[in-house]
């Protein structure tokens, strides 16, 4: 749901997903320095209760706290939000509030209000009927684990730990399971299928007398699979995909009932502790008999285990891609292909992305997106990682997106975690909730085609936008057009993760990592120069800027 107001000269744009509710405002440069606008503050109504809440911030005024408490938030009606987008990520589904944005002006420790803006959503809820979708936490390395949790691994906190890193994803899929009985049947396809809880769920199935069969990969996975399942009492169930021609790499999961397909789960998470608590995932259900079928024909393909020439012709032969129709809303994708005809239409729709661009590579970039991304231009492009590149030319890779993170119009933020060290205002965080981890932190796969527009696009899925994902590797994907509610999701999640990591890579960078550095990160700046940037290059009314660009996208200009 998206809300707008525009108040004596204040622009504001509210967009609600399910767990997060993202705020991006406007005024111009002119009025911030007339009225001597320090920031922005931000008051929350929940309506369930009444219950008013300033949204905290992170930094203070030195005049007024000069040695903020570490990991300690600070109420933004003191200390604004010298910034122009700012996002709540402590609401829940299915709930309305109220947003009061008020610049505030004056001087530090007497600041009075310029203007207000007024905005109402209710966020949206997890099952939307057709969709479902579903995130888990994706933040072990944050300040808010540190408090809640003293950094502790969850294994040693236990439910409440487990609880807060999961966010009703692997709830979601236990309930999707759930509704499997007799006459039902499940089939599922995963890379990595190695976690009790839903070992649990589907014995449960089982003895509910509903038919289930799951395919897991049986190349570089099968040995922990397998020791995983052992005394699981669900092998039976089970059998190894030993014949893809890369990886076995999908996560989806098809639900029938009577014979006809009825929904599919599917997304970027392996059903192991990591990926369903640790690193960021999503899952996405989609309640149409056509895709689901589509989805199971794929499952008796993989579960023949073909080798990859009769496999990908078997795929080519029913999925065509670009699809010959532009009018469906969800158009499922299916590898290995016979080429990279898949990618290079993902790469055409980026391009042609009008406003903003949103990506997460978990494991480096393809050409094909850099070439997308390396252009200066008044599209706004962000791209979220795991890590700059993979394998033998990390190196290369790594050049090339810090070659792109230079264009003013393009915002890269890569995976890190905040380190203690003696003179800064932050908790120390973990990074990993098992000792054997690949992944750390990104392990999504969705791209976002303007989604503030009239025909927002997703690409969501198992594979990731590489050439391997498309030809080697048993994948899938899910194209969806159209859907404002999925899009306003799926945007307010990437943003939400975008943010949290950007903040953290920023302090491993050489000019952030003095001592003299450290005030910047802890104290606002107390007059309207804020507005000018914290460098050269990068104020927020400077054109083809990334803050100028985002201060009109996001507050709905």
């Amino acid at each position: 749901m998206r809300a707008t107001d525009s108040q004596n000269g204040l622009t504001a744009l509210a967009l609600a997903g399910t767990n997060v509710v993202l705020i991006g405002w406007d005024m111009s440069e002119a009025d911030i320095r007339d009225l001597g606008v320090l920031g922005f503050s931000l008051q929350r109504r929940r309506h369930l209760d009444g219950k008013l809440t300033w949204i905290p911030g992170m930094k203070t005024f030195r005049s007024v706290d000069p040695d903020p408490a570490p990991g300690v938030p600070v109420s933004t009606f003191f200390h604004p939000l010298q910034t122009f987008q700012w996002a709540d990520y402590s609401v829940s589904p299915n709930q309305t509030y109220t947003y009061r944005l008020v610049a505030r002006a004056g001087q530090p420790g007497a600041l009075a209000d310029a203007a207000v803006a007024t905005l109402t959503v209710t966020t949206e809820r997890i099952d939307l009927g057709k969709h479902a979708v579903f995130f888990n936490r994706g933040a072990v390395a944050s300040q808010e684990y540190a408090r809640r949790f003293q950094n502790q691994p969850p294994d040693k906190i236990g439910k409440p730990a487990f609880d807060w890193l999961s966010r009703g994803l692997v709830e979601g899929l236990e309930g999707f399971i759930a509704q499997a009985s007799t006459g039902s049947e499940l089939c599922g396809a995963f890379f990595e299928f190695k976690n009790d809880r839903i070992f649990a769920a589907i014995k449960a199935a089982k003895t509910r007398g509903a038919k289930i069969k799951i395919l897991y990969d049986g190349d570089t996975q099968r040995e922990a699979n397998e020791e995983a399942l052992d005394g699981s009492g669900i092998v039976s169930l089970t059998q190894a995909r030993t014949r893809s021609g890369g990886f076995a790499h999908n996560k989806f999961l098809v639900f029938r009932q009577g014979d006809v397909s009825r929904e599919v789960w599917t997304g970027s998470t392996n059903l192991s502790q990591n990926g369903i608590f640790g690193h960021s995932n999503n899952a996405h259900i989609v309640r149409d008999e056509a895709i689901a079928d589509r989805y199971h024909q794929y499952w008796l393909l993989l579960e023949s285990d073909k080798t990859r020439k009769p496999t990908v012709e078997a795929v080519e032969a029913f999925v065509q891609v670009p699809p010959a129709s532009s009018n469906d809303e969800i158009i499922p994708v299916f590898s290995p292909r016979l080429d990279l005809q898949a990618l290079d239409w993902y790469a055409e729709l980026a391009r042609g992305a009008q406003r903003a661009l949103f990506t997460t590579f978990a494991f480096g970039m393809n050409e094909r997106f850099v070439q997308v991304y390396d252009r200066t231009d008044n599209v706004l492009r962000f791209a979220l990682m795991e890590k700059k590149g993979n394998g033998k030319t990390f190196k290369e890779q790594a050049a090339q997106i810090d070659k792109i993170r230079r264009r003013p119009n393009t915002v890269v933020s890569v995976g890190h975690k905040v380190s203690l060290n003696n003179f800064d205002r932050w908790l120390e965080e973990i990074d990993r909730i098992v000792a054997e981890a690949h992944v750390l932190y990104v392990h999504t796969k969705y791209m976002l085609i303007d989604p503030l527009g009239p025909l927002p696009t997703v690409i969501v899925g198992s594979a990731n936008f590489s050439k391997a994902s498309t030809d080697s590797n048993d994948e899938n994907m899910l194209v969806i057009r159209g859907n404002q509610a999925i899009a306003d999701i799926y945007l307010g999640e990437f943003m939400r993760l975008f943010s949290h990591y950007a903040f953290r890579e920023s302090l491993q960078f050489k000019d952030n990592l003095s001592r003299a550095a450290a005030p910047k990160r802890k104290h606002l700046i107390e007059t309207a120069d804020w507005i000018d940037g914290d460098r050269p290059g990068s104020g927020y009314f400077e054109p083809g800027t990334d803050r100028a660009l985002r201060r009109r996208y996001f507050s709905g200009q």
